[in-house]
């Protein structure tokens, strides 16, 4: 018995792997993209109607009080939009787009202004603003071709409906997808770069508040106390004595407040000895017995040590006052590109987060240089408190001239 094959070139085999499945002309896909090209119509015309009348009113009135933030609401409302047309592109024409996030400091900061400029700013529903707006003249198209080819073309209607909801996933995917990762990144540095600037505020009035009120007012007293025993210096000796040494006191006093001021603001011992004694200074100080590893082959750069440092002292500072703990272990590890710090207390646990605690500010100070923040602690504890920032290299510091 013979038996012939016929033989399919290479190329050919390869070109029908890659064409898409065959299917019915009719069958309930194309009966799905005639719908939703029917329902362009009245969706594009809904949209265009409140994109149009939003956008007219908010610009005219953005010279009054109201103008502003009836954009805003405007834009929110986009969103709504965008969802319910990622929703109807999800069940009529199988396209799944995830859900985009809110405005990165919507998230984190209550208050109007902290709603305000992020909704006006908002990239995604500027875009969605955009498709509800150029819908109208394709909705009407669409509408018309296909309730046409009902009539005229009604052969070729599944091919035209195929072609036509090509055209309207390519415009969901296009303008209704979540932000590109780098457009976010963008977005959540400009709004993190305004809580640096909060945060250096804030310690600078903290700094003006310690000098002003601690050893400004000690060394004026100092001052005071000195002129006095200068005046009884010869008519009562012996009091000008005790005068003298109680602005000795003073000084002594005054040094401390200073002392621990700049150690407020950049500790010495880290410029001079890095990361390991500085945390073991700080540990030292903890009402709590703290276990201290340090695991670095060599330092990061004087800002990122910084950082570790102080918040290390937060977290011990929560742990000497909040934790009830009797132990608590603090390790630094370099992990790639990051650094790791991670404190550990054995206390009654149950640390959050939210509602506006010093934990929560911790968080957005270090998103705000593009670190990370983790906190596990169920109720009974133990706390695992886990905090990540960005390595840098050390910079060798630059000769000075010969």
């Amino acid at each position: 018995m013979t038996v012939s094959t016929t033989r399919t070139p290479s190329g050919a085999q390869d070109c029908e792997e890659r064409l898409p499945p065959a299917r019915l002309a009719y069958d309930a896909t194309t009966w799905k993209e005639v719908a939703y090209l029917l329902l362009n119509l009245p969706v594009g015309l809904a949209g265009f109607l409140y994109v149009a009348v939003w956008l007219a009113m908010g610009a005219a009135l953005s010279v009054t009080v109201v103008g502003l933030p009836l954009l805003a609401v405007g834009l929110s409302g986009t969103r709504l939009l965008g969802r319910a047309e990622r929703a109807r592109a999800r069940w009529l024409l199988g396209v799944r787009i995830e859900e985009p996030s809110l405005p990165p400091r919507q998230l984190r900061r209550p208050g109007f202004f902290g709603w305000l400029w992020p909704a006006l700013k908002d990239p995604v529903a500027w875009r969605t603003a955009l498709y509800g707006f150029t819908r109208l003249p394709w909705a009407l198209l669409t509408f018309a071709i296909v309730a046409v080819s009902f009539f005229v073309a009604w052969p070729v209607l599944g091919h035209i409906a195929r072609g036509l909801a090509y055209v309207d996933r390519a415009t969901v995917r296009g303008l209704l997808s979540p932000s590109s990762e780098l457009e976010r990144r963008i977005a959540e540095l400009e709004e993190d770069r305004g809580v640096v600037v909060d945060t250096a505020a804030a310690d600078l009035r903290r700094i003006e508040r310690d000098l002003h009120d601690g050893a400004q007012a000690r060394l004026v007293a100092l001052a005071m106390g000195l002129g006095l025993a200068k005046e009884k210096l010869l008519k009562d000796p012996e009091a000008a004595a005790a005068m003298v040494d109680e602005a000795h006191g003073e000084v002594k006093l005054a040094l401390q407040e200073l002392r621990d001021l700049a150690r407020g603001i950049h500790p010495a011992i880290l410029t001079d000895r890095g990361l390991g004694p500085a945390l073991s200074s700080v540990a030292g100080r903890c009402t709590v017995p703290v276990r201290v590893q340090v695991d670095l082959a060599e330092r990061p750069a004087p800002a990122v040590e910084g950082i570790a440092y102080f918040t290390v002292s937060e977290l011990l500072q929560n742990v000497s006052k909040h934790s009830g703990a009797s132990t608590a272990t603090v390790e630094v590890a370099r992990s790639r590109h990051r650094l790791t710090l991670r404190v550990t207390d054995d206390g009654r646990g149950g640390a959050r987060t939210g509602g506006g605690s010093g934990l929560a500010g911790l968080a957005e100070r270090l998103r705000s240089v593009d670190g990370r923040f983790a906190v596990d602690s169920p109720p009974g504890g133990p706390t695992v408190i886990t905090a990540e920032v960005p390595w840098r290299d050390r910079t060798a510091p630059r000769p000075g001239p010969a």
